[in-house]
């Protein structure tokens, strides 16, 4: 896997500034009246308010005003799919990936004599230093393992609803109103939607749709060209003409619409302001950015999407962003850990773009980071390797699965490539190894070549595996059988495991720094994610 050191990994960057709360906030047992907007209309303008004005009645009877900070600023990081499993995963990957590895198998339990090899521990991501730590419940309304809209809806409205529902209720007769449209409308702040998959995909979609499905791509595409939201950014738009194919492209009607439609990095280069929509050059599988572990440093990532973002955004009457680390949520659900760790990093970089932005600005800036709902019911520990880690073998893999499936897999049926030359293959890009010491961890049992040749035989030559179609599906689900068991063989001689391709019922943390990060500490439902948001900026 391609190795990420960025400043966002190291606890001693992380920020102090941001991280300094209000000092004369009163309880609400004090107040006798107070004004709870950020903003004052002016001559028909919304004019910034700094802070927000509290009226207490001191002990000699006179009214005094004392001042609380509110957020001009806020980024609401959002890591879909990642749960306690993917951020403590990638923490100790890093970890071991900062130690000689082999003093690093040397400390491992299962041996007699450690030799005095001593594991150093994790390397935390920098959000997980954040000041303030809460922890979420995610369930929606018909499902303990929800899915991206409904829980999106949750963070966004403060409402529960059905899965695959985006801010609609139980009937989808009744429409929610979003945070972000709440602070573009009362607030006067500029709006800025990131996703490293497509931007009406679920998720970012709930900050500015009302729909019954999430599927209605188009009907979600025409929402976002209606929002007004300053800024749009990461995969492009799915079903930009109508399911059918017969509707008036997307993208022509955003431009109608007055924004500026950019699909080159050169001319994302040269924005410096909206209403803007900008589609990454270099758009994979379903249009979506590429994953970080396959991403070439010439192409932008989540975090250079941040930083635009940011330029176009900032403004006397702040701004509110949302960035989507989207493709956690789909290499989790293909059980892909080295592609899962890789695109976390990914993500506590785009954090880090906004801790620099936040220690220019400590006394107006808030960061959350936190999750959706937990995919692939990720697993520090494999049966295999008992109380064993070695997640350094993550490091083998240089490419994602989508990659391998894309690149390799259509090669190999095409030109009937054989077993043999497959596993050379395998060797070079995931690290598998046919042969080798008996100490040497990548060596394929007879086992795992067993596995690997009935997925081959499955996937090239659409061979039967003998398998019952309940086994079959819990081996491969609706992936490729080759890549889904190169990845699970990978991932468990690592010493992490999957249960799921599905979502699961795991809380998140949701992490804060900055402007009221304290509000968040607690155990509490995702909608509360929402409530403490629309409490601190002061909207209805």
């Amino acid at each position: 896997m391609k190795k990420v050191f960025c400043a966002a990994l190291a606890a001693t960057l992380m920020l102090t500034g941001c991280s300094q709360t209000a000092q004369n906030q009163i309880s609400e047992t004090q107040k006798t009246d107070s004004t709870t907007a950020s903003q004052t209309t002016v001559g028909g303008e919304l004019t910034p308010i700094s802070s927000t004005i509290a009226i207490t009645e001191a002990s000699n009877g006179e009214n005094t005003a004392v001042t609380s900070a509110v957020p001009k600023y806020v980024f609401l990081f959002i890591g879909d799919g990642m749960s306690y499993p993917q951020f403590q995963a990638t923490a100790d990957y890093l970890g071991a990936m900062g130690m000689d590895e082999d003093e690093y198998f040397m400390a491992q339990p299962s041996l007699d004599d450690n030799e005095g090899a001593v594991l150093d521990g994790p390397s935390a991501l920098n959000f997980m230093n954040f000041s303030a730590e809460g922890t979420a419940v995610t369930y929606d309304s018909n499902s303990f393992a929800p899915d991206s809209a409904s829980t999106a809806t949750s963070i966004s409205t403060g409402h529960k609803t059905y899965s695959g529902s985006i801010n609609v209720d139980e009937t989808a007769t009744v429409s929610y109103e979003t945070i972000t449209e709440k602070v573009h409308d009362q607030l006067g702040m500029k709006v800025g939607i990131i996703s490293s998959v497509n931007l009406n995909h679920a998720t970012p979609a709930a900050f500015y749709a009302h729909q019954a499905s999430r599927n209605d791509y188009y009907e979600i595409g025409l929402e976002l060209v209606d929002s007004g939201f300053e800024y749009f950014a990461g995969g492009g738009l799915k079903k930009t003409t109508g399911s059918d194919g017969d509707q008036e492209n997307l993208y022509d009607l955003a431009a109608a619409a007055g924004y500026t439609v950019v699909n080159t990095q050169a001319d994302a280069e040269a924005v410096t302001d909206g209403p803007v929509i900008i589609i990454d050059e270099n758009l994979s599988d379903s249009d979506a950015m590429e994953y970080e572990i396959d991403r070439t440093d010439d192409m932008w990532s989540l975090a250079d999407y941040v930083e635009k973002g940011i330029e176009v955004l900032d403004n006397d009457n702040g701004f509110f962003m949302m960035c989507e680390g989207g493709k956690i949520d789909w290499a989790c659900h293909a059980n892909d850990a080295a592609s899962t760790i890789s695109d976390t990093v990914a993500l506590a970089d785009a954090v880090q773009v906004a801790i620099d932005f936040a220690e220019e600005h400590p006394d107006e800036t808030l960061i959350l980071v936190t999750g959706d709902h937990e995919t692939g019911g990720l697993t520090i520990g494999f049966a295999g390797t008992d109380y064993d880690t070695y997640l350094t073998l993550l490091n083998r893999q240089k490419i994602s699965f989508q990659k391998y499936d894309d690149e390799y897999i259509s090669a190999y049926k095409e030109n009937g490539t054989s077993f043999e030359d497959v596993l050379k293959d395998i060797e070079d890009l995931f690290g598998l190894k046919t042969s080798g010491d008996e100490s040497d961890k990548p060596v394929l049992t007879e086992y795992e070549l067993g596995l690997l040749q009935t997925a081959y035989e499955k996937s090239i030559n659409d061979t039967d595996t003998d398998m019952a179609e309940q086994q079959e599906y819990a081996a491969y689900g609706t992936y490729n059988p080759l890549s889904v068991t190169i990845t699970h063989i990978l991932n468990n001689k690592s010493g992490v495991s999957f249960s799921s391709y599905s979502h699961t019922g795991l809380p998140v943390a949701v992490f804060a720094d900055g402007v009221g990060a304290e509000s968040f500490d607690g155990y509490y439902d995702s909608t509360d994610i929402y409530e403490k948001m629309a409490s601190l900026l002061g909207i209805e």
